[in-house]
């Protein structure tokens, strides 16, 4: 299995240059920061995505990641990262595994690394909801202790999780 020329340059110039592509973390105390981790237990591939938050708009001002995983592992964290910067949080959510693995061309065999991102950005939308919610209940600014529990909404087909709460 060949990656595509883009999984490649993608990858080459994260090598090259991680901070350029958004490669780190945020601090995770920050009120302004959603944090979203996915993994797949039959590769192995994780990602943890850091959304910076504008707390008035619901604009997100950067994005950081960590992936250990493949090359299209992280190629699709890049990707993301240029998709999300500058979207509200509910733009954020129409971006689907399909439309990463399209840019990227990735083949069958390596989808699930799409569905990854995908599955981060949901999550750290997820987080976010829940500071916006606590801040707005107490009448200030969110205090974040760092665990990040958060709920995983139910599946697409409606069927609910057994693992609702997950503690990244």
């Amino acid at each position: 299995m060949a990656y595509s020329d883009k999984v490649v340059k993608r990858f080459q110039d994260v090598l090259d240059n991680p901070k350029a592509h958004g490669v780190g973390r945020f601090d995770p105390k920050d009120p302004n920061v959603a944090t979203g981790m996915a993994g797949a237990p039959a590769c192995g591939d994780v990602m943890k995505l850091d959304l910076k938050v504008n707390p008035d708009t619901d604009i997100i001002e950067d994005v950081k990641f960590k992936t250990y995983g493949c090359g299209s592992a992280i190629a699709s964290s890049t990707m993301f990262v240029e998709m999300l910067k500058g979207l509200t949080m509910a733009e954020a959510l129409l971006i689907k595994d399909k439309d990463i693995a399209d840019a990227l061309e990735l083949p069958p065999i390596k989808l699930h690394c799409s569905v990854l991102a995908e599955d981060s950005i949901k999550k750290a939308l997820t987080h976010w909801d829940e500071k916006k919610a606590r801040r707005q209940h107490n009448g200030g600014p969110d205090i974040d202790d760092g665990g990040l529990n958060y709920v995983i909404p139910e599946k697409q087909n409606g069927a609910p999780d057994n693992d609702t709460t997950k503690n990244v």
